[in-house]
């Protein structure tokens, strides 16, 4: 398993850094940070400064380099907007968007996984085809319509929750004031998660009930629980673990435009705000971090293969 992991970890490299080439192009070729400067008050001989003092008057692959060279030096640069060090700056909102994801992933699994064996073990019956018609609609309503739709509603008509930030202005806040601040966010992140999920887990179930090893355990007159819930279930999470491996970088970047909606003080809302002013250095920094998780993701997930299934072995 080490050596696994140590291989893995050394092909994430070459991956990482070519990722990063693809963004810093991408980003360059959006535009430049010194156009958000120029207008009638700031002369061109000000923004061609700004220009040198930013490193922007050299070419692309020189820019690239130099950002390279200070990130392996531990450096993830500087914002042009505000002035903060980017690591400084994502290790404040790191903390909101984890917690967020975190309970958004929780909730969403446990919806899905009681719907989706519900839904195989009853199949073609109304519980069924409700579970599924509920599944589709989950997955179908974009974010930020089931956003606005729930702030219309128990934010402007019934009042029963905030609709922005993480705590209530002018007080301490407390775990109490987070949660209550986290209920719309969380239940549009795991309504859209749960919704695709359901679908997998059934498929997986239902594949599962057919082996001749589950219809010998019934024959034995094992109960419908342990074969289910203890035979079924453990076979089936080969895919279910897939699924989930694949939900955390779907989520990492759903969570963006939900954050931006709700005003949640995370990576989300800080990546929206360095967009909109062409803040290089955060977005790099994001974006870095953002090819992190998916890779820690996939590496991850092929390491719980092992667990689930002991007959995986990983080389």
């Amino acid at each position: 398993m080490s050596k696994y992991i140590i291989k893995r970890i050394l092909i994430a490299i070459p991956v990482l850094i070519g990722i990063t080439i693809i963004d810093y192009a991408i980003m360059c070729l959006a535009g430049s940070p010194l156009e958000m400067l120029q207008g009638p008050r700031v002369s061109e001989a000000a923004v061609e400064a700004k220009k040198i003092a930013l490193g922007l008057d050299k070419p692309f692959y020189v820019q690239y380099f130099i950002w390279l060279g200070q990130l392996l030096q531990g450096n993830m640069g500087y914002s042009i907007k505000s002035y903060q060090s980017v690591s400084s700056m994502i290790a404040s909102h790191l903390g909101p968007t984890l917690l967020l994801m975190g309970v958004s992933l929780i909730v969403s699994l446990l919806m899905a996984v009681p719907a989706g064996i519900y839904s195989a073990i009853h199949q073609y019956s109304k519980g069924d085809y409700t579970v599924v018609t509920l599944s589709f609609l989950g997955s179908s309503i974009p974010g930020f319509f089931l956003s606005l739709l729930l702030i219309y509603v128990f934010t402007i008509k019934l009042g029963w929750l905030p609709s922005s930030g993480m705590t209530t202005l002018g007080t301490e806040g407390g775990a109490a004031d987070v949660a209550k601040h986290m209920v719309m966010p969380v239940l549009v992140l795991a309504t859209s998660m749960a919704g695709s999920n359901i679908r997998y887990i059934r498929s997986a179930v239902l594949e599962i009930l057919q082996q001749d090893y589950l219809r010998t355990a019934r024959a034995k007159g094992i109960g419908r629980f342990k074969v289910i819930y203890k035979h079924a279930l453990r076979n089936a999470l080969v895919p279910i673990v897939t699924v989930i491996g694949m939900e955390i970088p779907v989520l990492f970047g759903g969570a963006v435009i939900i954050e931006q909606v709700f005003s949640w003080p995370g990576l989300g809302l800080m990546t929206m705000s360095a967009i909109t002013s062409r803040d290089y250095p955060v977005i790099m920094g994001v974006c870095l971090l953002s090819a992190v998780v998916v890779l820690a993701a996939n590496l991850i997930t092929d390491i719980l293969y092992a667990l689930v299934d002991p007959t995986i072995q990983l080389d």
